[in-house]
């Protein structure tokens, strides 16, 4: 099967663990290529792929602000090709799967700056956590 990058799926990278480490905030992926990532929960609640994140279509992004110390308290499987995080702030509704987790991992520090730039121009300051 070809997806729309034109890769056939099983060229795609898949996770081999998935750890979340609560008191860091963090949720760490291995992938098959030999690819890992360190990814904050905040990073994640602001890139989630639901409508209320991206909106319903382009121009319709919505900035997440406030998300600091957002945690994630479940991980609930998808089929065999995505996980619906569960967030502390009770959002719920976005699915990741495993391309757009790689991506998220693969773009963090591109998709964080502009994070970052956005919340500036929008007027508002991260708050500093521990």
């Amino acid at each position: 099967m070809i997806n729309e990058m034109g890769k056939e799926d099983s060229d795609m990278p898949r996770p081999t663990n998935i750890s979340l480490h609560q008191k860091s905030k963090v949720l760490e992926l291995e992938y098959d290529d030999g690819s890992s990532f360190q990814l904050p929960c905040e990073y994640l609640r602001v890139y989630s792929p639901s409508a209320e994140v991206t909106g319903h279509g382009p121009g319709q992004e919505v900035l997440q602000v406030g998300k600091e110390d957002v945690n994630i308290t479940a991980i609930e499987p998808q089929g065999n090709y995505a996980v619906k995080l569960v967030f502390d702030d009770r959002h719920d509704t976005g699915l990741y799967t495993w391309d757009y987790l790689y991506e998220l991992g693969s773009d963090y520090d591109i998709r964080w700056k502009h994070y970052l730039e956005r919340l500036e121009q929008a007027g508002h300051k991260r708050k500093q956590t521990d």
